[in-house]
């Protein structure tokens, strides 16, 4: 997979941008994870729920891909229900 194949007409500017940044995050391990996770759930999201995915944007790839695989423990400023739905979805994804 090389990107997004989902489209973004039906999307606000907020979440074209998330979307966006999911795909392109310097890591290709973390573009995989959370892209896949944006194109199936960008669309759904409360505005909490995009706050709190926006947050763990902010992360470190390095330390967001310890946290997502079980390599390190998760700061509870992280630790937050979005987080848990990444983790879940990561378990479902094929590479």
């Amino acid at each position: 997979m090389t990107g997004s194949s989902r489209t973004t007409a039906d999307l606000q500017p907020r979440q074209r941008k998330i979307l966006f940044r999911s795909w392109h995050r310097g890591m290709r391990e973390m573009d995989l994870i959370l892209g896949q996770f944006a194109d199936v759930n960008i669309d759904t999201l409360s505005d909490d729920e995009l706050d709190q995915y926006e947050a763990l944007m902010e992360a470190l790839d390095r330390d967001l891909l310890k946290w997502v695989t079980g390599e390190a423990a998760v700061p509870a400023e992280f630790d937050t229900p979005i987080f848990h739905r990444v983790v879940a979805s990561r378990q479902r994804m094929k590479f």
